[in-house]
């Protein structure tokens, strides 16, 4: 749509096209791999931020899988770059309560239809950043299937700041004053991010840490010593939120984490930009591919999105991960991951544009 210079008039079919695209051929993969079939699926989850369909993107699901009659659909919207930990929350709750359960999770954004065409700064980030990807996941509490899992949840905490303004208001869809749509990042997204994050930690703390090291932090800061908690003493890896380089570099900061552990989410960064809500699982993916994981190892998962919201869970690894089954890293050499270098190799090309005005960039010039 961007290359075919539609972006100030895409259309619906944008939008739908750039979904199915996804759908068929990541929910294609996970089906053949795992040999599990579209009609032993109980509960489907679809999560896309920024478009809405009529019928639902699940039900687009449902249509082409067919699946059974009586599968339980839950199809979220605006919920941003937090959402698939949303999505595995709901599939949690089901599951404490049914017992067999099969659950497919797909995740995704729809980037066509929401690209910003104006100029204002605080709204073109997103163009920058964002870029088209997305996950489909299984999980189940089935005791058959217990020896294929990869990981299994210990815990996950939701932490929402919808209810204060600076926070609400921090990252919102809007008009500019052209009325040109866009995702507004306002300069309260900071402060909302941080608060949301601390508040989160604060909660999951308790239930991912070894009481000695809570009981140790808690004893250090009463004598009133600054002491910051060592997370990892319960968490051997960490899947950061890919939300630019600011918030991993934060992130690791506040959490204590060396360039090992940061790795993962630059990396995701750097090759597949933010792709919202999927982002945790591409982080997740390097370190599959990279052989990290080693039974019994946890990993934590923190991911940050519009509301405000901050939400985080605990997996436990199950079996050894040599990344025989394949994802997408698997395409990118990983091998060569980290890179020696970050130079941008389009700066010295088109590294002028930053030089000019705006009269630069008037359309009537190319047409």
């Amino acid at each position: 749509m961007v290359f075919h210079a539609r972006e100030d008039s895409p259309t619906y079919e944008d939008g739908i096209l750039e979904m199915d695209e996804f759908f068929h051929d990541s929910i294609d993969k996970l089906l053949a791999r795992t040999g599990v079939s579209p009609q032993d699926i109980h509960v489907l989850v679809v999560n896309v931020a920024c478009i809405t369909t009529i019928p639902s993107l699940a039900s687009r699901i449902i249509k082409r899988y067919k699946m059974r009659e009586d599968v339980k659909i839950y199809n979220l919207t605006g919920m941003g770059c937090s959402a698939s930990l949303i999505s595995i929350n709901i599939v949690e709750s089901i599951f404490k309560c049914q017992e067999n359960v099969n659950a497919l999770v797909v995740a995704s954004e729809s980037l066509s239809p929401n690209w910003y065409t104006g100029n204002d700064k605080s709204m073109i980030l997103t163009n920058c950043l964002f870029r088209a990807g997305g996950v489909a996941i299984l999980l189940t509490n089935k005791k058959s299937l217990k020896d294929r899992a990869m990981f299994k949840l210990k815990c996950l905490v939701r932490t929402h700041h919808g209810a204060r303004d600076e926070a609400y208001t921090s990252c919102i869809q809007m008009e500019d004053e052209h009325g040109r749509v866009g995702i507004n990042l306002s300069k309260n997204l900071p402060k909302a991010a941080t608060r949301a994050f601390i508040e989160n930690l604060r909660l999951i703390s308790l239930k991912i840490l070894p009481l000695r090291e809570i009981l140790r932090y808690a004893l250090l800061s009463f004598v009133g010593k600054f002491v910051m908690i060592n997370f990892k003493t319960g968490v051997d890896h960490f899947c950061l939120h890919t939300g630019g380089k600011a918030v991993i570099d934060s992130i690791g900061k506040s959490l204590g984490l060396s360039e090992y552990d940061l790795e993962p989410a630059r990396m995701t960064l750097h090759r597949f930009g933010n792709t919202s809500a999927s982002s945790i699982w591409y982080v997740l993916g390097y370190m599959e591919a990279k052989k990290r994981f080693k039974r019994g190892e946890k990993v934590f998962m923190i991911s940050l999105g519009a509301g405000f919201k901050c939400n985080s869970c605990l997996w436990e690894v199950v079996r050894d991960l040599d990344g025989e089954n394949g994802n997408c890293w698997n395409e990118c050499d990983i091998d060569k991951y980290p890179p020696t270098s970050f130079s941008n190799p389009f700066m010295d090309k088109y590294g002028w544009l930053n030089h000019k005005d705006e009269t630069t960039f008037d359309r009537n010039d190319f047409e």
